[in-house]
């Protein structure tokens, strides 16, 4: 990419990917990108979990009710939690280190999409971070926020057009400033 616009432009959710696997440098480069991500008063109260097993990436793609069952063609899925008690706006920080993930994906030349599991329920009900925690054997204490799953892109799509920015949704100074 030549800056970030370039990159922000191109950085589309991607659902399609190729079989082929990262390199260890590419997941390398994604951890690093998580791990650099800011928290707040550096509490760094998230953690990653690294799926490349293609039978715990079957099911992961059940983890939603709908649109997740791309998550058993990715080769890697990166899995976002956090732990409340060490932040209280977990949330946020762990959100900040989605999209770091995902634009260094892209970056990479690879393909990213976000799977929201906070606030979602699989197909049969269950609550979507239960259903998460229970597969990767995450603790108690730590929230699933999200399913980053990533791989080489297996379609093209095309760069955010700048036209379509809503600018009505610029305010200046105040609510409905012009």
């Amino acid at each position: 990419m030549e800056n970030f616009m370039d990159l922000i432009k191109q950085r589309r959710s991607m659902r399609k990917f190729t079989a082929e696997e990262l390199t260890q440098d590419e997941v390398v480069a994604l951890m690093k990108a998580a791990l650099m991500a800011p928290t707040s008063k550096r509490s760094n109260a998230w953690q990653f979990i690294v799926v490349d097993d293609k039978d715990t990436l079957q099911r992961l793609a059940g983890c939603i009710a709908q649109a997740s069952q791309f998550i058993a063609d990715a080769p890697l899925a990166i899995v976002v939690t956090a732990d409340p008690l060490g932040s209280d706006v977990w949330i946020e920080d762990a959100s900040i280190a989605s999209i770091y993930i995902q634009l260094q994906a892209e970056d990479l030349g690879l393909g990213s999409c976000w799977v929201q599991v906070r606030n979602r329920v699989t197909a049969n009900g269950t609550p979507s971070d239960e259903y998460v925690r229970e597969v990767l054997d995450i603790p108690l204490q730590l929230q699933v926020l999200s399913i980053i799953a990533i791989g080489h892109k297996g379609m093209e799509r095309k760069p955010f057009n700048e036209e379509h920015l809503q600018w009505e949704k610029i305010h200046l100074n105040k609510y409905g400033g012009k």
